[in-house]
């Protein structure tokens, strides 16, 4: 194979990757704003504040719930990290102080057989609320740590399509250079007849 016709094949090829991964970061890009807006939206919307400060709810929290906690105290929650932080830290150290260490189905289990005591019956509901309200946090969480990756991985496409534009203008250049009759490989030494 002429060597000129090798780099311009492989100079090609190199021009396709670098559009194939400008738009693959362009859709990357897309994903990434996409969720965060909507995650930032509907957080926003909800109007969950951390507990201030110093404030007798953060003193109750367990030492390293109140840690994680006070990173954000007294702000209004709009990001993936919060809502982790709150599901996490603070949600979830009250439904086991509610539920005295039990699961939302270990209480309805009993409350299904003990269909009139009103206490286990309102402690089922504020755990089965509390459970809800942890799930679709921990969700928002996700679907922002999914927009996270993409921005990261639109990040890396771009770099990738400026590598390769540099290597395929560099392929292209080399090419101008190369003698028309230059092989890709020397052919092999004749082998001598027996």
């Amino acid at each position: 194979m002429r060597r000129r016709t090798f780099d311009l094949i492989t100079s090609s090829v190199g021009i396709l990757l670098v559009v194939l991964l400008l738009v693959a970061g362009g859709l990357l890009m897309w994903a990434y704003s996409f969720t965060n807006n909507q995650v930032t939206t509907q957080l926003t919307e909800q109007q969950i504040t951390f507990p201030a400060a110093g404030s007798a709810a953060l003193k109750a929290l367990p030492a390293s719930d109140a840690a994680a906690m006070s990173q954000y105290a007294g702000q209004q929650m709009t990001t993936g990290t919060q809502a982790e932080t709150y599901a996490n830290h603070f949600i979830a150290v009250h439904l086991t102080e509610i539920g005295g260490g039990k699961t939302y189905s270990q209480l309805s289990a009993e409350a299904l057989a003990q269909p009139n005591n009103a206490k286990l019956q309102a402690q089922v509901d504020t755990v089965f609320r509390g459970n809800t309200l942890r799930g679709l946090l921990l969700n928002a969480y996700a679907f922002w740590q999914i927009g996270q990756i993409a921005l990261w991985a639109a990040i890396a496409s771009f770099i990738g399509a400026f590598i390769f534009l540099v290597l395929s203008v560099l392929g292209f250049l080399h090419m101008r250079r190369t003698p028309e009759e230059a092989d890709l490989v020397h052919p092999k030494s004749p082998v001598p007849a027996r």
